[in-house]
């Protein structure tokens, strides 16, 4: 039996310490027969990952591990500071577009024995010689996401006269700029819609806003493969994004989705006025299968990666 160890940062004040896609990932590796373990960086900032080395080495010795999966750059540079164990390392966009990291993800693709890239523009940025796939994190797919509007939003105390658009994130975050998202939805101001933030959710409640929403907007400075776009095309919500990371691919086909070719808050609003009058699921659900961006699908190419490394 193959065991992989997947290292990947703990965030010890939020509810889910590890990130979903990561976890979720593991899932499916171990649905397949693949025993996997964790190793929790609770480090912080550059130096604080590199002290948990010592820890890391423990951890490797206990659970003698045939390949290490990191999770984002700084990851797979601390995993690669061990030569035992051969490394894949996940680039997540994050670790790529980010300035003051990508020189620690360079050092990682380096030293990798295999290099994942989450989508083709982090590809491009990062232009890694040789050992790289492009292997988009996948999502579980539930009988949840297929919730019509109206139970959705009696679910979570909705209004039934309301146009409902859901953020792509927290206001608060600088990275999926909520104000041009506001300035959007200004525009729209006749149209009685409200801007949803998607924040304090746990992951159920989550699908259900995207079955109750009218439409999802994304405004993000950059990406790299958004997970939250992947689970509003399961959900049939219909999207609105900057062109930003792979959504362009992601959406490409799908009716009632649009990305817009400008950054113009009233050239999104016209968007979003076309996107709010869909009516019902969009074929979203359906492109994702045929993308191979279910989660089992991913494991199966992740575990002819690991196979490829061990050979």
């Amino acid at each position: 039996m193959m065991r992989v160890l997947a290292v990947c940062s703990f965030k010890v004040k939020q509810k889910e310490n590890v990130s979903p896609f990561v976890r979720e990932q593991v899932s499916a590796l171990r649905s397949l027969g693949v025993e996997c373990g964790f190793f929790h960086v609770r480090g912080k900032g550059v130096v604080g990952y590199l002290r948990q080395l010592k820890f890391l080495r423990k951890r490797i010795k206990e659970f003698n591990p045939d390949v290490i999966h990191a999770h984002f750059g700084l990851c797979g540079l601390l995993a690669n500071l061990q030569r035992e164990v051969p490394v894949i390392t996940t680039y997540h966009g994050s670790d790529i577009n980010d300035k003051k990291a990508f020189p620690f993800s360079k050092m990682a693709i380096r030293l990798s024995a295999w290099n994942i890239f989450v989508s083709r523009k982090t590809m491009r940025i990062a232009k890694p010689r040789k050992k790289c796939t492009l292997v988009p994190c996948g999502i579980d797919f539930s009988d949840l996401q297929l919730t019509e509007k109206q139970e959705a939003r009696q679910r979570m105390n909705l209004a039934e006269s309301k146009r409902y658009v859901l953020f792509a994130g927290a206001f608060d975050n600088a990275v999926k700029n909520a104000p041009l998202a506001k300035k959007t939805v200004s525009f729209l101001q006749d149209e009685n819609v409200e801007l949803l933030e998607l924040k304090g959710y746990t992951r159920e409640e989550v699908t259900l806003l995207m079955c109750a929403a009218d439409a999802f907007l994304m405004t993000s400075f950059s990406e790299g493969s958004p997970q939250v776009v992947k689970e509003a095309l399961a959900c049939g919500c219909p999207i609105v994004s900057v062109d930003v990371g792979d959504v362009k691919e992601r959406i490409e086909g799908v009716v009632g989705c649009h990305v817009a070719q400008t950054r113009n808050p009233e050239d999104l609003a016209y968007l979003l006025k076309k996107a709010m009058a869909f009516e019902g699921k969009t074929n979203g659900r359906e492109k994702l299968l045929s993308d191979g961006l279910d989660n089992r699908q991913v494991a199966e190419s992740l575990v002819g990666i690991y196979k490829t490394v061990l050979k």
